[in-house]
């Protein structure tokens, strides 16, 4: 699994992601609904934050599934940043396009590839974190691109032009928790002990009531680009230090990758692994998302 974060202030936006990628086999014959998959390793060096467009105020953090059948996700990103940057991608212009068209691209073109898988193929389902400056805005904006089982659930809009806040996705429990004040499972859990049963519209309004109640502020519209890097590298190094804790297989751990993207530093690595020796690499930009 994974865990990536997405934060927004007025300054700019901030990326950050662990390296954990989980191989996992379900138990051959079990229905979807029943799978409990087996853990077989944990990879730390899964690359999971890409630059969409090099020199432009476009990223985004990728979490769930590490790959469409054979081809990694780091990769597809990758293809995706060379089909608009070439020209090839004729609904993109590099002048006046949206954050929300980039969303929408790129879910197409993620599900082109999940389309042409064979039948028998598992399903992905995963989501990325987009963040970043449409053309002539002076504010970021985050969405969020969804996939479960092969079927897209839309571009959605992680919060309007002018609020700031985190997001995260994967496996949020630790970030849930510390934020929003209690666990994810909570009003399930009381809603088995309340009599009458409550229904789940009851639920949900239960959840909303506690978020609002214990939600911990901790970020603010005005706050400094450093200071909510910062705050991305706690929450990732928060989550996956209750991984290594918690029984089972540690699935969010390794390396901590940090971006930021700002009006006019656009897309910049803040913490970022390498899989070769830099010495030995001289003519590679090392600050470019290669």
């Amino acid at each position: 699994m994974s865990i990536a974060i997405l934060i927004s202030v007025h300054d700019g936006i901030v990326l950050a992601a662990d390296s954990a990628s989980t191989l996992a086999l379900a138990h051959p014959g079990s229905a979807p609904s029943q799978m409990n998959p087996v853990v077989l390793s944990v990879h730390n060096n899964a690359n999971k934050i890409a630059n969409l467009y090099k020199g432009f105020p476009i990223g985004c953090v990728a979490f769930g599934a590490g790959s469409i059948g054979n081809v990694s996700i780091s990769t597809l990103l990758k293809d995706f940043r060379s089909k608009i940057t070439s020209g090839q991608e004729t609904a993109f212009d590099i002048n006046s396009y949206t954050m929300e068209g980039v969303a929408k691209l790129l879910t197409d073109f993620l599900m082109d590839h999940a389309n042409k898988l064979p039948g028998s193929a598992p399903k992905p389902s995963l989501g990325i974190l987009l963040g970043g400056y449409s053309s002539g805005k002076s504010l970021g904006e985050g969405w969020m691109i969804q996939i479960e089982n092969g079927i897209p659930k839309g571009a959605v809009l992680l919060r309007k032009e002018d609020e700031v806040g985190i997001s995260w996705g994967g496996e949020g429990e630790a970030i849930f928790r510390l934020i929003l004040g209690f666990s994810p499972h909570l009003p399930k859990a009381l809603g088995s002990v309340i009599a009458p049963s409550p229904s789940q519209l009851e639920l949900d309004r239960l959840a909303a009531h506690l978020k609002k109640a214990l939600h911990a502020p901790l970020v603010f519209a005005p706050m400094p680009i450093q200071d909510t890097i910062d705050l991305a590298e706690f929450l990732v190094h928060t989550a996956i230090m209750y991984s290594r804790f918690t029984p089972g297989a540690p699935s969010v751990g390794g390396p901590i990758e940090i971006a930021a993207i700002t009006k006019h530093e656009g897309f910049k690595w803040i913490c970022r692994k390498h899989y070769y020796s830099k010495e030995f690499n001289l003519e590679t930009r090392h600050g470019d998302s290669h």
